[in-house]
């Protein structure tokens, strides 16, 4: 069987009754309710806007090619994102370690 990671437990236990603190009683089985009741609340939230929702998304040129290849270049809302000029870095050889060389 595991074992109990008491300073997981004992940390998560803390931030619980950091949260719920004014609702919370001496009595276990109150205090598991109550958690559960907001667990249930917060899964009934329906926001206004869906964070899905969007007009349009803009992807790189690879991007688009790979979605004509797949036949799918003239989706709806995708644009392609014009191309971003920044100069490359400059290469620099790896680190091989204290002793040099490359040892592969």
């Amino acid at each position: 069987m595991g074992r109990v990671r008491t300073k997981t437990v004992k940390k998560t236990s803390r931030q619980v009754i950091e949260k719920y603190y004014s609702r919370m009683t001496l009595d276990f089985h109150t205090n598991k309710k109550v958690l559960e009741e907001e667990r249930e609340r917060r899964m009934d939230f329906v926001p206004e806007k869906s964070a899905l929702e969007v007009d349009e998304i803009r992807v790189d040129k690879e991007t688009m090619d790979m979605l004509a290849f797949l036949g799918m270049a003239d989706l709806p809302g995708v644009e392609r994102a014009p191309e971003a000029t920044s100069a490359a870095a400059p290469y620099r050889q790896p680190f091989n370690g204290p002793r040099g060389g490359n040892r592969a």
